[in-house]
């Protein structure tokens, strides 16, 4: 499994578009700011069947260190879900579909 870069999505929007990449890096900066500032604020962020981003807390716990086997305690936190929406669900769906048939059809050649 491969890693993409903010950096590729940006190079690849500004092609894509005919825009320049700078345009494109500073706009992709900004959502991602503001993205971060709402979660910051405790909002949750809704993208249409992309997914939503929600701000859930932690509870506070004791955890185990398992090597020395010895009790840790463990602040609450803040912490970050996505719950995947519906078109990006039937998308990732479609394209492990053909994934798998394409490995299937691989490893019977």
């Amino acid at each position: 499994m491969a890693t993409v870069t903010k950096k590729e999505l940006v190079d690849r929007i500004a092609e894509k578009l005919g825009i320049k990449r700078v345009v494109v890096k500073r706009v992709a900066q900004q959502f991602l700011d503001e993205v971060v500032l709402e979660l910051g604020r405790g909002n949750r962020l809704e993208f249409r069947d992309f997914g939503v981003f929600e701000c859930k807390q932690r509870a506070a716990r004791v955890a185990q260190n398992p090597k020395t086997m010895e009790r840790v305690p463990v602040p609450a936190k803040r912490t970050v879900k996505f719950k995947v929406g519906r078109l990006m669900k039937a998308k990732l769906h479609e394209i492990a579909k053909s994934t798998a048939q394409r490995d299937t059809a691989a490893a019977k050649a």
